[in-house]
């Protein structure tokens, strides 16, 4: 009997689409957060690599963060990890341990709040040894930015030359991002910050501005009565405009702050989740500019 040539194309197609018989191919690079993911993805621009993100929920600090399911497969699935490093990303230890990576802080000269001369309010909350972000500095991302690409044109020599032309374009970038902080905030009326987040420090390097406190405050986990009466007392000393949360942190001790002090509360972002590493960066100097013109 002669054999329907539809059938047998139906036949083909369900033999493909069949519960283990599809070819699933994971995502050949593997990004931690928003940062490295933002930079990977641009030097991949023309390549047809695949960037998957792991982290990817409104947070502000990774220290107590842990893997899902999907996440763990994704980072083991994936042919390179790409780190933003630093310490950022403990919650990998164990699962990366045969995998490729790329640690984008290579070279970059990390801050250790310890040794910072600056004051920093201690709740009894995690700190960490060496601050990890890194990013928050332009002139660091472009280091990060060339630590990628190196590492994506020894695993991908194939696209070594794409590689390096979108580095140029994303330093373009980074270096516009830079001279905007300098010049937006260069006059600025005051230039000292009370931040509820102990991140911001590479921030304020970069644009030469003084973090008097780094609060670090989380939900359930509020400053004491005295520790308000410390940051009231500095608000005032210094004549402070406003002070600073981090958007997906808590608002509890500043909005006291501001009901005392009559200063005013800015959010300012981590750029570590989210949309847009550049977004997040022009959003923290148009808020800074704003809040202490």
């Amino acid at each position: 009997m002669k054999k329907h040539p539809i059938s047998s194309l139906i036949l083909l197609l369900l033999v493909f689409f069949l519960p283990g018989c599809a070819r699933q191919e994971p995502a050949q690079v593997a990004a931690t957060t928003l940062p490295v993911y933002d930079f990977t993805q641009r030097l991949c621009q023309g390549t047809g690599i695949t960037v998957t993100r792991l982290v990817t929920e409104q947070i502000s600090c990774l220290h107590d963060y842990s893997l899902s399911v999907r996440q763990a497969k994704a980072a083991q699935g994936a042919e390179v990890v790409i780190l933003s490093g630093a310490g950022l990303e403990s919650f990998l230890d164990g699962i990366l341990d045969d995998a490729k990576t790329i640690d984008a802080s290579q070279g970059i000269q990390i801050i250790c709040p310890q040794e910072d001369h600056h004051n920093h309010t201690d709740h009894g909350h995690h700190h960490h040894e060496e601050d990890p972000h890194i990013w928050l500095s332009p002139k660091n991302a472009m280091i990060m930015a060339e630590n990628i690409c190196r590492g994506l044109s020894a695993q991908y020599p194939q696209d070594a030359q794409t590689f390096q032309e979108n580095l140029q374009l994303l330093l373009e970038d980074l270096e516009a991002l830079d001279a905007y902080g300098r010049e937006v905030l260069d006059d600025l009326s005051c230039r000292e910050l009370i931040t509820f987040h102990d991140g911001f420090a590479y921030f304020a390097q970069a644009f030469d501005l003084t973090i008097l406190e780094a609060v670090e405050e989380e939900s359930g986990r509020e400053a004491s009565a005295q520790e308000l009466i410390h940051l009231i007392e500095t608000v005032r000393e210094h004549h402070l405009p406003a002070v600073f949360t981090e958007k997906s942190g808590s608002v509890s001790a500043s909005g006291i702050i501001s009901r005392e002090t009559g200063c005013q509360v800015y959010a300012l972002d981590m750029a570590m989740t989210g949309d847009s590493y550049f977004d997040a960066m022009y959003h923290n100097i148009r808020t800074i500019k704003e809040a202490l013109q």
